[in-house]
């Protein structure tokens, strides 16, 4: 089976051999659609049936959308808000007003670096307290003006250095996680890249919880889960399937709500096309939860919290 870097190079041939054909005028199309063919190929023969190791690898991929090229491509007139109102800003967590489809919604979101300054900037999409005590702010805003709240998830987990440990990281999560519960406004998350641990929790706990086909959510990274269990980075792939932190599988356990396709390859391979379904799924459900009294929306989340996930009783 052909892995990336092959499909990599033919992309890279099949492009030079088009721009050969359009300056130079050379006869070049029989050639170009034999190896665009190959190509279709090659991609359904390594895409077609993903293990959930690799699904992991390309939810991780730095070509996949951000966050920022989500807002900038769905939403139009964002205005990004700054600050926690208490310690300062934290560009890993980006807050803001923008509108979809017409609606006025608040955008919560993690954003990852494509550079290693942009990177550093963002600590790598990992939140700092004072990322989710501005989250919890913006969401008083919204719940103020009655604005719902759209979250965007794409994190390996929150930032585990000292000084989140010292400004109580584990408390910020925590208040993050209770608003989004006692928010009376509708809430949609989307799982966009990776949903690591409690990182991604504290902005998750909406009323919809959706998630891109190549996405992963859970607990702890496949890394750790092999690092803790059987003392071996070697068993990460186990430990990805003993997760299950596909969406497949986390549709299957009722933890998501809905699995927003994506083309063979990733959501970088045709982001139109992700774009195109990610703007579907969020309007559809943004309008099915504005025909929810305010009572309907509590109690709704209430129940889903309480029976989220499945398990079997094993017998004595």
């Amino acid at each position: 089976m052909s892995d990336e870097r092959t499909l990599d190079l033919l992309e890279a041939k099949i492009q030079e051999l088009r721009e050969l054909n359009k300056a130079d005028g050379l006869e070049l199309s029989a050639e170009i659609s034999k190896l665009e063919r190959k190509l279709a190929q090659l991609r359904t023969e390594l895409y077609a049936n993903l293990g959930d190791w690799e699904r992991v690898r390309i939810a991780r991929n730095p070509k996949r959308p951000y966050s920022l090229d989500y807002i900038g491509e769905v939403f139009s007139g964002f205005y990004e808000l700054h600050g926690d109102r208490l310690g300062g800003d934290d560009r890993a967590l980006i807050t803001g007003l923008a509108e979809l489809d017409g609606r006025r919604v608040v955008i919560i979101a993690q954003q990852k670096g494509r550079d290693p300054a942009e990177n550093k900037e963002r600590y790598f999409g990992m939140v700092r307290p004072q990322g989710y005590h501005k989250a919890v702010r913006i969401m008083r805003l919204a719940e103020r003006f009655g604005f719902p709240i759209i979250s965007l998830i794409d994190t390996p987990g929150a930032y585990p250095g000292l000084e989140s440990e010292e400004k109580n990281i584990g408390g910020a999560i925590a208040s993050s996680i209770l608003s989004m519960l006692e928010i009376e406004v509708p809430t949609i998350a989307v799982i966009i890249g990776e949903g690591g641990s409690g990182g991604a929790v504290a902005i998750g706990a909406a009323d919809r919880l959706l998630m891109l086909e190549n996405a992963i959510f859970s607990v702890i990274s496949p890394e750790g889960a092999a690092a803790i269990l059987w003392k071996s980075k070697e068993r990460v792939k186990e430990a990805a399937v003993a997760l299950k932190l596909t969406a497949p599988d986390l549709l299957n356990l009722g933890v998501i709500d809905e699995v927003i396709p994506e083309p063979l390859g990733g959501a970088h391979k045709d982001v139109s096309q992700v774009m195109a379904a990610f703007k579907e799924s969020l309007v559809r459900n943004l309008a099915d939860l504005g025909e929810k009294s305010v009572q309907e929306l509590l109690t709704q989340r209430y129940e889903r919290y309480r029976k989220i996930g499945r398990y079997n009783t094993l017998s004595d």
